[in-house]
């Protein structure tokens, strides 16, 4: 009985053979079957890199495309062609498998990485057997041509296909450390406009078929969009944040908890910043980077975080005063912008996030659909009476309340006034929802009756929702939800 042949899927690197791995040039000549890609007009890459390895008497198989970047009349278009190609090839070369010989299935870089082998083996391992030999990537022999690091350090290196829409890939570019946009061809023009709206073209650079005779390496904006071909790709080197940065002060959002809820522009203020200031707890929330300098403090001097800022902007430092939530809401945004008039050469950023309300609001539907006003109980820079007024003001109107501060260790008593005042103007059974934690480690959320809101369940780390008269509140497969319909009764 004829044993099965075993599978290679052989990377054989960017294209100069002498970057072929040992490994993969002694699996090429000892394979029964050698196959390899191309594309219609027969002339393959693979081969021509594998061919000092073959040997005489070794069959090949050349797989062709019916298609490339060409239109098609295939009634599955351009996407059932290619499904029948593959499975086709898979089909000659599970024959060859079945009667025992050994297959070296080819693949320029390496067999995993955007490759066309990867169609074959996600086929073929179904029923056999597969060695991958990886190869060097065009990442590494692209480096190699522009001898410029791709990342350093705590560099994030993001890489990408040409072929993602040119907004998408913008966003993509203004966010990230260090990048390589893959396999350009006729996507260029859109790389080239993702580049420039991401502030990235003149940092950017382009090499062409690297390792191999026809090598290239010019700045991205130089390229003639009419010559670009398949295999080339687009560099942003990484350590380019130093030369980012700019003097002055941002006052950046954290967003409520997580770090997924961060925005990509906050990300990049805090990378490019010099110093970091901020309450303690908060700081801690933010990845260490080398060469960075904290400033920690405890929750209650805002102003003088606000003229440390000042003082080391003016030095030409690149200051980021961070705030959970939205700066602007209830934080550092404001103690920033009053102690900048002190500072007429100080230039000041606010940077927005998620909000501590839309949060807790996300947890349990949609409370905050319609009007809603927000309110802090805090005490310690405005009277309680102002408080006062403001929350029966807000209630007569039938406004949702978003309640941001609503105690402390030394504010106890603040929540059973705000509840005893409300239930004036609201039902008893008004849906009061308490976020507290949300999206951190310590996240609870419960929806209570507002004449059920016990004071000792809220504390400092807590945000309040109260209904408004519309507001509705159900369960579903023991899940709260609660909504407040944007219609209004007339």
């Amino acid at each position: 009985m004829t044993s099965r042949g075993m599978l290679f899927g052989v990377g054989l690197g960017p294209g100069d053979p002498e970057l072929v791995t040992v490994k993969a040039a002694r699996i090429i000549g000892e394979a029964d079957v050698v196959a390899y890609h191309s594309a219609r007009h027969g002339r393959s890459i693979a081969r021509s890199i594998a061919e000092p390895y073959l040997q005489p008497g070794q069959i090949e198989e050349h797989l062709i495309y019916p298609v490339t970047t060409e239109t098609t009349d295939h009634p599955g278009g351009y996407a059932g062609a290619l499904e029948d190609f593959y499975t086709a090839a898979a089909q000659r070369i599970a024959g060859h498998l079945d009667a025992g010989r050994n297959v070296a299935l080819l693949a320029e870089g390496d067999p995993l990485f955007y490759s066309s082998y990867m169609h074959l083996h996600t086929r073929l391992t179904q029923r056999f057997d597969a060695v991958i030999v990886p190869g060097v990537t065009s990442l590494s022999a692209a480096s190699a041509a522009i001898a410029t690091p791709l990342v350093a350090g705590d560099d994030v290196l993001s890489v990408l296909p040409a072929t993602l829409p040119a907004g998408e890939l913008a966003r993509r570019l203004a966010d990230c450390d260090a990048a390589v946009i893959l396999k350009l061809g006729r996507s260029y023009p859109a790389v080239r406009e993702a580049l420039l709206a991401a502030g990235q073209l003149d940092a950017a650079l382009y090499v062409e078929r690297a390792s191999t005779p026809g090598q290239r390496v010019l700045a991205a904006a130089d390229v003639d969009d009419t010559s670009v071909p398949y295999f080339s790709l687009a560099i942003l080197p990484g350590g380019r944040r130093q030369a980012s940065r700019r003097a002055g002060v941002a006052v950046v959002g954290l967003g409520p908890g997580h770090s997924d809820w961060m925005t990509p522009e906050s990300r990049r203020e805090l990378a490019a910043a010099t110093d970091l200031i901020g309450y303690a707890p908060y700081l801690e929330r933010i990845p260490a980077r080398d060469g960075q300098r904290r400033h920690p403090s405890d929750n209650t001097d805002e102003p003088a975080r606000a003229r440390l800022a000042c003082s080391l902007a003016e030095q030409g430092h690149a200051v980021a005063v961070v705030s959970s939530g939205d700066p602007g809401v209830f934080a550092m945004a404001t103690a920033v912008i009053e102690e900048v008039k002190q500072w007429p050469g100080v230039q000041v950023r606010v940077v927005p996030a998620m909000t501590a309300a839309q949060a807790v609001a996300s947890r349990v539907g949609a409370p905050l659909g319609h009007d809603y006003a927000v309110i802090s109980l805090s005490d310690r820079l405005k009277p309680w009476t102002v408080i006062a007024e403001r929350l029966a003001a807000a209630a007569a109107a039938d406004l949702v309340l978003a309640i941001y501060n609503p105690a402390s260790r030394t504010r106890t008593w603040q929540v059973g006034a705000m509840r005893d005042l409300l239930l004036a103007h609201r039902d008893p059974g008004t849906p009061v929802v308490i976020g507290r934690d949300v999206s951190g480690p310590g996240e609870l959320v419960r929806v209570v009756r507002l004449d059920g809101l016990d004071p000792t369940d809220v504390d400092m780390r807590c945000l309040l929702i109260v209904g408004s008269s519309q507001t509705q509140w159900h369960s579903v497969d023991s899940t709260d939800r609660v909504f407040t319909p944007r219609r209004y009764p007339c």
